[in-house]
């Protein structure tokens, strides 16, 4: 029985870090425009993707 003092604020803290992820994915754009990575893929890759991959890295 003591054991539910221990569990029950873990797990309070626990849905309150999710929450607060969540809400951190949403207002950073995670899930903008869901759909353009699938087409993205789907579209082929043009030869100069590894000069484009250095090119967003700097």
């Amino acid at each position: 029985m003591e054991i539910l003092y221990v569990l029950i604020p873990v797990s309070v803290l626990l849905v309150l870090a999710i929450l607060a992820l969540l809400g951190w994915a949403i207002h950073g754009g995670q899930f903008e425009d869901i759909e353009a990575e699938g087409h993205r893929i789907l579209q082929g890759g043009d030869d100069n993707s590894e000069a484009n991959v250095e090119r967003h890295q700097d």
